[in-house]
C-alpha cells in the first residue's frame, strides 16, 4: 500500500488519530534521555534535509558569482550563516505548526508534538540561530546578503507558513523565500543583484513546485487531517497538480539554461543541466499519466537528486573554466 493510500475510519477524529499514533513517554523514560537524544531532537527540528538543500543553493549562487576566484572566508561565512538561518527558520516552523503536526500521522512523532522538546524551549533557539546567521553575514560578507537572509526568514515564518492553511497558492508564494538563499549566495560573491543571481533564483523557484507538490500529493490525506490548504487536498482529482508540476518543470528547464546564456556557466554545465532537466520533466509527465503515490514519489526523488547534481555541474564547470 502506498503512502498516499493511508486513511482513517470516519469515526476517528484527527485528534484521536494523533493521540493513538503518538507513543507514550513515561517520566522515567524522559529522565533517562541523554544529551545526545536531546541534541538529536534539536537537529531534527532544524529540518536538516531542507537546510542542506538551502545551503547548497547558496553555494551554487556564490560560484556563479565568482568567475575568477573564490574568497574562502566569505564563502565559509555565507554557508554557515545560511545554514544557521535555514535551521532556525525550520525550528520556528515546527513551533508554529505544533498543533497541526500532532494531527498528522507523518508528523505526530516530531519532537515538539511528541512532547520530547517544548515549543517554549525551541522558540528562542530558533530565533537565536536566525539572528546569529544574519549577524555574521552582515559585517563579514555584506549587508545586502544579510538583508536577503532576514527577508527569507520573515517571509517563510510569517507569510508562507500561515498561508499553508488558507490558500492553495501557498506553494507558489513559498517559492520566493525558498529561492532567496540562492540569490543571497550570488550577492555574497558580487555585492549586487546581477543576471546570474536572478537566474539561480529562478531555477530554485521553479524547482520547488514539483518538489513540494509531489510531497503534498503523496500525503494529501494526512494534510487534510491537519487542515492544510494544499492543492492536492482542495483539488483531489490531480489534474491541476499535474499541470502545475509540468508547467513549473518546463520553466525550470528554460531557467537552467540561462546561466550559460549569461556566460556565468559554460558548456560543461549546459551538458549536464539540459538532460537533467529533461529527465526531471519526464517524471512529472509520468505523474500526469498515472497520478499515483508511486509516480509522485519518483518526482520527489528526481527533485532531491536535481539540485546537488546541478550544483556539482556548476562547481566542476567553474573549476575547469
Amino acid at each position: 500500500m502506498s503512502t498516499s493510500d493511508i486513511d482513517v475510519s470516519p469515526r476517528e477524529t484527527p485528534a484521536a488519530v494523533a493521540r493513538a499514533d503518538r507513543p507514550v513517554h513515561s517520566a522515567v523514560a524522559t529522565e533517562e534521555r541523554t544529551w545526545q537524544d536531546v541534541l538529536r531532537d534539536y537537529l531534527e527540528l532544524t529540518k536538516p534535509e531542507i537546510s542542506f538543500l538551502v545551503t547548497v543553493s547558496a553555494l551554487a549562487g556564490f560560484l556563479l558569482g565568482s568567475p575568477d576566484s573564490v574568497d574562502l572566508l566569505i564563502l565559509g561565512v555565507t554557508l554557515v550563516g545560511t545554514a544557521l538561518c535555514a535551521g532556525g527558520v525550520g525550528m520556528l516552523n515546527h513551533v508554529i505548526e505544533e498543533r497541526y503536526d500532532a494531527q498528522m500521522k507523518r508528523t505526530a512523532n516530531r519532537p515538539i508534538p511528541d512532547g520530547r522538546i517544548s515549543a517554549s524551549a525551541a522558540r528562542p533557539v530558533g530565533i537565536t540561530m536566525v539572528c546569529v546567521g544574519v549577524a555574521i553575514i552582515c559585517p563579514i560578507v555584506n549587508p545586502l546578503t544579510a538583508l536577503l537572509a532576514m527577508v527569507t526568514a520573515v517571509l517563510y515564518v510569517y507569510v508562507y507558513t500561515p498561508l499553508k492553511r488558507t490558500t492553495k497558492w501557498n506553494t507558489v508564494i513559498g517559492t520566493i523565500p525558498g529561492a532567496l538563499p540562492a540569490l543571497g549566495g550570488y550577492t555574497a560573491a558580487t555585492g549586487d543583484l546581477g543576471a546570474g543571481g536572478w537566474a539561480i533564483f529562478a531555477i530554485l523557484a521553479f524547482w520547488q513546485m514539483p518538489h513540494f507538490l509531489s510531497l503534498a500529493w503523496m500525503y494529501r490525506k494526512d494534510y487534510a487531517r491537519g487542515n492544510y490548504a494544499m492543492l492536492p487536498v482542495l483539488e483531489p482529482g490531480g489534474t491541476s497538480t499535474a499541470v502545475q508540476m509540468i508547467g513549473s518543470t518546463v520553466l525550470l528547464c528554460v531557467a537552467s539554461v540561462t546561466p550559460f546564456v549569461y556566460s556565468t556557466a559554460g558548456w560543461l554545465y549546459l551538458a549536464v543541466a539540459a538532460p537533467l532537466g529533461i529527465w526531471f520533466l519526464w517524471t512529472t509527465i509520468d505523474f500526469a499519466r498515472a497520478k499515483t503515490g508511486q509516480a509522485a514519489r519518483r518526482v520527489l526523488k528526481a527533485s532531491i537528486v536535481y539540485i546537488p547534481v546541478l550544483v556539482a555541474a556548476i562547481g566542476i564547470d567553474w573549476l575547469v573554466a
